[in-house]
């Protein structure tokens, strides 16, 4: 046991710990290269491949939510022109009933007016109708007024028609030339 310990004694001895063994050395570098080489061709791809994914849902993130901004502007700036337009058609609304409402007034008004005239005018003729039919039996009452004191006056009876007729006319025209030459003079 001892020769062994010996033995490995010396070896330390000639061996240098810092610098390292040729066999190990290369070892490492070509295991190195082969992990270099996996990470290169398995692992780099995969991991770009998720960048590339993670930066075009970010960009795409970003290009709806600018697309949905755009969206909502557009919404809103026709949402305005449809208040506005809403706007101008109730006021134009309100113009039109408005202009009705003068226009069924004036009717309105047109309407009475002519009613009254209507009434006004089946009035006068009533009272013409009711004035000619007074006049008629005034002058009927006149006449035979007339008649029966003209016979009284003349002392002969005025019974015949003919005659009474042209009495009571000749009466009339004379009263009536009488009122005109009054009326005249007044």
């Amino acid at each position: 046991m001892l020769k062994s310990a010996l033995l490995l004694a010396a070896e330390e001895k000639a061996h240098n710990p810092i610098i390292p063994d040729i066999s190990e050395l290369i070892l490492g570098i070509v295991a190195f290269l082969i992990l270099l080489f996996i990470l290169k061709k398995y692992v780099v791809p995969r991991f770009e491949a998720a960048y590339e994914e993670r930066a075009q849902k970010i960009e795409g993130g970003i290009e709806k939510a600018e697309k949905a901004q755009a969206e909502a502007e557009a919404a809103l700036a026709q949402y305005k022109a449809q208040l506005a337009e809403a706007r101008s058609e109730a006021a134009k609304i309100r113009d039109d009933a408005r202009l009705e409402a003068e226009q069924i007034k004036a009717e309105l008004r047109a309407d009475a007016e002519a009613e009254s005239q209507r009434i006004v005018a089946q009035g006068q003729a009533q009272l013409q109708a009711q004035k000619a039919q007074i006049i008629a039996e005034l002058r009927a009452d006149m006449g035979r007024n007339a008649v029966e004191l003209a016979s009284r006056i003349v002392g002969e009876s005025l019974e015949d028609e003919a005659r009474r007729r042209g009495t009571v006319d000749r009466f009339l025209a004379e009263l009536d030339t009488a009122g005109a030459a009054g009326g005249a003079g007044k």
